[in-house]
């Protein structure tokens, strides 16, 4: 790993990107995996939106997978949505501009799929110099074998695996922090 990297996540340098979490795409997923996925991304929306996280969305040709799941839209009220048709959100026009305007190092990754849209741009950012997490248990493939495959392959580059609670926790620092009772509650 590189001596650079902080390792744990900061309130004041993290991004959230949900990746093409749509209608169509979620229809596909595997109903007890689609409900866990959207239950966790919106536990995190709710912490981001709580702590002035920055929040960005991708949504993969839109015309064809429909729009972001509704269950998430109320979270992604101040939310940037860019469409691409590129798996790699990097190589979307105006992505990296985008996060580039943010001015923020920390990267976390949630959406679908793991193996594809999940894997290109972590990949692609890290490439950039980014510090990139992607949360286990907020992101999914159509089958366990695929996720799997992804996890490891991301791993293996330096991309670092975490969960949902271990982001929000690491946001807030110290029981002390302001919203720590307020976040803290979601999780029970």
């Amino acid at each position: 790993m590189d001596t650079n990297t902080s390792i744990l996540l900061d309130e004041l340098e993290s991004v959230v990107v949900v990746v093409d979490i749509q209608q169509r795409l979620a229809a596909a997923m595997p109903e007890d995996v689609r409900g866990n996925v959207i239950k966790q991304v919106s536990l995190l929306l709710t912490a981001a939106n709580t702590l002035s996280i920055p929040v960005t969305a991708t949504e993969q040709y839109p015309k064809g997978l429909g729009p972001t799941e509704p269950e998430l839209m109320a979270y992604l009220d101040d939310a940037t949505i860019i469409e691409k048709t590129n798996f790699s959100c990097v190589k979307a026009d105006d992505f990296i501009k985008h996060i580039e305007r943010l001015d923020r190092q920390q990267i976390i990754l949630v959406g679908m799929e793991s193996h594809i849209c999940i894997l290109q741009t972590a990949l692609d950012l890290k490439a950039q110099g980014f510090e990139v997490y992607v949360v286990e248990d907020a992101v999914s493939s159509r089958t366990k074998e695929n996720q799997r495959n992804a996890i490891q392959r991301m791993q293996y580059a330096g991309v670092i695996i975490t969960n949902v609670e271990s982001v929000i926790f690491e946001w807030l620092g110290d029981a002390k922090h302001s919203e720590f009772k307020t976040l803290a509650k979601l999780l029970v």
